[in-house]
C-alpha cells in the first residue's frame, strides 16, 4: 500500500434540477466520502490505496464496495455490519452558485467503527496514513480509532497527513476545535483551508495559520486557497502557488479531496514540495469542472496534459 485511510463513505442522492428539494422529482445516486474520494484519486493516478471502514450489509453498502473496488481501492478490511445501515446524504442545488447538503448518517455502520477494526499489519504496510477531521466527529469509537491509527502509523514510521475538513453540523464548536487541535499535534502534514484556520485560531492569513500549526509541532502546512491556489510552509521554505484557471465551476464539492490526492501523489513521487502543491491545485481545479466528487478525478496523463496545457483542442480525435 502507498496510502491507507479510514472514514465513512455514503451514497449521495443528487437532484437533476435546481431549487428546493421538495420540488425535485428525479435524483441520481453517486458514491462519496472525503477519505475514499482521495483514495480513488490516488488510485486513478496509479498508486496502491486501501480503505478501512464499515458499511451496512445492505444495497447501499454493496454499491459503495463495488464502486471502490472498481476504482482500484482495496476494501479487504472493510466490515459489513449486519446491525447498522449505510449512511446517505442528499444535495439541494438552490441555484447555480449555492448548494446545501443534508446528511442521514446518525447511527450508521461507519459510526460503529472501532480501534479493533484496524489491522496493524495492514496499516504498517503503507507509506502514508491519510485522515480527516470528519471521522472523529462521528462517535467516541471513531474518535478512538483515529488516535489508535496514528499511534500505529508512528510506531511503523508512516507519515500522517491530516485534512481538518471541518463539519460544524456534526459536533459542537468547542469539541470540534479541541479535537482538531489534538489531532493536529500528532500529525506530520496538515491541509487546512482559510476558514478552518480562522475557526481554530482566529487567523485569516496563510502565514499566521501556518505559524500556529508549526507551534503545535506540525512539520508541513499547506493552506488551500480555493481558486487562488495554495500557500505552503516547511522548515523555513514558504511560497504561494497560483491556482489553475477554470472556465466554469460545475460542482465545487470534492475539490479539497482532489487536492489531497494530487498533493500526496507528489509526495509519493518524491518531487519537490512546490511541485506536489502544484499537483494538488491542478487536481482540485479539474474536479470542479465535472458533476460529482470522483467523476472528474484525472489519471496521470490527463493531469500532466492539464498542468502543461499540451493541447487546447476541445475535441480529441
Amino acid at each position: 500500500m502507498d496510502v491507507i485511510s479510514l472514514g465513512e463513505t455514503m451514497v449521495l442522492f443528487n437532484p437533476h434540477s435546481t431549487g428546493k428539494m421538495r420540488y425535485c422529482q428525479d435524483f441520481s445516486t453517486k458514491v462519496a466520502g472525503a477519505e475514499s474520494n482521495t483514495l480513488i484519486g490516488l488510485s486513478k493516478l496509479g498508486y496502491q490505496t486501501g480503505w478501512i471502514s464499515r458499511v451496512g450489509k445492505d444495497e447501499l453498502g454493496a454499491r459503495i464496495l463495488s464502486t471502490l473496488r472498481g476504482e482500484g481501492v482495496d476494501v479487504s478490511f472493510v466490515i459489513r455490519d449486519e446491525d447498522a445501515s449505510t449512511g446517505l446524504f442528499l444535495k439541494e442545488k438552490t441555484n447555480e452558485r449555492h448548494t446545501k447538503v443534508f446528511y442521514y448518517r446518525k447511527g450508521s455502520a461507519a459510526s460503529f467503527m472501532s480501534k479493533g477494526d484496524i489491522n496493524e499489519e495492514y496499516l504498517a504496510s503503507a507509506k502514508y496514513l491519510y485522515i480527516t477531521g470528519i471521522t472523529p466527529a462521528l462517535s467516541s469509537s471513531c474518535y478512538e480509532s483515529i488516535f489508535h491509527s496514528i499511534k500505529i502509523a508512528k510506531k511503523h514510521g508512516l507519515k500522517v497527513v491530516f485534512d481538518p475538513n471541518l463539519r460544524k453540523t456534526l459536533w459542537g464548536e468547542h469539541e470540534a476545535r479541541e479535537t482538531l487541535i489534538d489531532v493536529a499535534k500528532e500529525v506530520d502534514i496538515i491541509l487546512p483551508g482559510i476558514s478552518e484556520g480562522e475557526f481554530l485560531f482566529g487567523e485569516q492569513t496563510p502565514e499566521k495559520i501556518c505559524s500556529q500549526f508549526h507551534q503545535l509541532g506540525v512539520e508541513t502546512v499547506v493552506v488551500k486557497l480555493g481558486e487562488k491556489g495554495a500557500y505552503y510552509s516547511n522548515k523555513g521554505e514558504t511560497s504561494y502557488i497560483e491556482g489553475y484557471p477554470v472556465h466554469k465551476v460545475v460542482d465545487p464539492i470534492g475539490a479539497g479531496d482532489g487536492f489531497a490526492a494530487g498533493f500526496l501523489s507528489g509526495l509519493l513521487d518524491h518531487v519537490s514540495l512546490q511541485e506536489a502543491v502544484k499537483r494538488g491545485c491542478a487536481v482540485g481545479s479539474i474536479v470542479v469542472t465535472v458533476e460529482g466528487d470522483i467523476e472528474g478525478l484525472p489519471d496521470k496523463e490527463e493531469l500532466y496534459h492539464f498542468m502543461n496545457a499540451i493541447t487546447s483542442e476541445d475535441v480529441t480525435r
